[in-house]
C-alpha cells in the first residue's frame, strides 16, 4: 500500500524518506564511531548502545530503501520470496531493538542498585553473553513467524495494507488460518513482549526505589539523568510497537496501522541518535572530539 496515491506528492515523499534514511544512517554511524574511538566510552552501557545503533541502521534498511524504490518506479509489487525475506529481516532487527533495550535497562539497574559490583557483574564475558542471547532470541522470533507464514497456501495478487511486508498484516491475510494466526500472535506477544517489558519495568522499579533513598535532590537528578535517554527511547519504541502489533488484531484501519508502523520503522531509528547525543554528556564530548579530528 502506498502512503499516498496523489501523484504530485510522490517527489516530495521520495525526497522526504531519502532524507530520513540518510539522517538515520549518518546519525547512528556517528554514535558507533564516537563509542569506538573514545576509550572512556568502552563501557557496557555504550557497548550496547553501539549495537542498538547497528540494529537501527539494519531495521530502517529493511523497509525504507524498498519504499524509496517503489515511489521512484511507481510500482508497489513485491515477490513472494522478497516479501518473506523483508518480513524475516524486519522481525529480526525489531526484536533485536527490543532485547537490547531490555539489556540496557538491566545494565542501568546494576549500575545504580549495585554500583560496587557493577564491573564484576557486567564484565566483558557477561556483556557478550547478553548480546548473543539477544541475537538468538531475535532469530527464534523471526523464524517462528517465517515458518508459520510458509504454512499458508501460496498466495499471489494479494494486497498488503501497509507500505512494507508487516508481519501483523501478513498474518491477517484471508488465506491464513485464523487459529494459527492467533496462536502465533499471543505466543510471541507473551513470550517476547512480556519478557522484555517486565524486565524493563522491574529494572526501573528497582532503580526508582534506589533513587528515592538518595537524600539530596541533586543526587537524585544526577542518578536518574543517566537513564533519561534510555527511558525516552523505551517509551517511543514500545508505545508505537504495541499499538501496531496488538491493535492489528482489533482494528481494520490500514491507514492507522501504516502511520504507527512509520513511527517505529522510520522515525524512532532516526530519533535515537539525537536522543542519546543531546541528553548524554559523554556522547557530546566524544562527538566534539571526532569533529576536531576531522577538522
Amino acid at each position: 500500500m502506498s502512503l499516498s496515491d496523489n501523484a504530485e506528492l510522490q517527489p516530495f515523499l521520495l525526497v522526504l524518506f531519502l532524507s530520513f534514511y540518510m539522517v538515520t544512517v549518518l546519525g547512528n554511524l556517528l554514535i558507533i564511531l564516537a563509542v569506538s574511538s573514545d576509550f572512556h566510552l568502552h563501557t557496557p552501557m555504550y557497548f550496547f548502545l553501539s549495537n542498538l545503533s547497528w540494529s537501527d541502521i539494519c531495521l530502517i534498511s529493511t523497509t525504507v530503501p524498498r519504499m524509496i524504490w517503489d515511489i521512484r518506479t511507481q510500482s508497489r509489487v513485491i515477490s513472494y520470496v522478497s516479501c518473506l525475506t523483508q518480513m524475516s529481516m524486519f522481525i529480526l532487527f525489531a526484536c533485536m531493538d527490543s532485547m537490547l533495550l531490555t539489556v540496557m535497562a538491566y545494565d542501568r539497574f546494576v549500575a545504580i542498585c549495585h554500583p560496587l559490583h557493577y564491573k564484576i557483574i557486567m564484565n566483558p564475558n557477561q556483556c557478550a553473553v547478553l548480546l548473543l542471547a539477544s541475537v538468538l532470541a531475535s532469530l527464534v522470533d523471526s523464524q517462528v513467524h517465517n515458518l508459520i507464514v510458509l504454512q499458508f497456501t501460496y498466495f499471489s495478487n494479494t494486497e498488503i495494507s501497509n507500505f512494507f511486508c508487516d508481519p501483523s498484516q501478513l498474518l491477517n491475510l484471508n488465506c491464513s488460518d485464523m487459529f494459527t494466526k492467533n496462536i502465533v500472535i499471543h505466543f510471541i506477544g507473551v513470550f517476547f513482549g512480556l519478557f522484555s517489558t517486565s524486565g524493563i519495568i522491574f529494572s526501573y522499579y528497582k532503580i526508582i526505589s534506589s533513587i528515592l533513598r538518595i537524600p539530596s535532590i541533586d543526587g537524585k537528578y544526577k542518578t536518574f539523568s543517566t537513564c533519561g535517554s534510555h527511558l525516552s527511547v523505551v517509551c517511543l519504541f514500545y508505545g508505537t510497537a504495541t499499538a501496531v502489533y496488538i491493535g492489528s488484531t482489533s482494528s481494520n484501519s490500514p491507514e492507522s496501522c501504516a502511520v504507527a508502523s512509520l513511527m517505529y520503522t522510520v522515525v524512532i531509528p532516526m530519533l535515537n541518535p539525537f536522543i542519546y547525543s543531546l541528553r548524554n554528556r559523554d556522547i557530546k564530548i566524544a562527538l566534539q572530539k571526532l569533529q576536531r579530528r576531522a577538522m
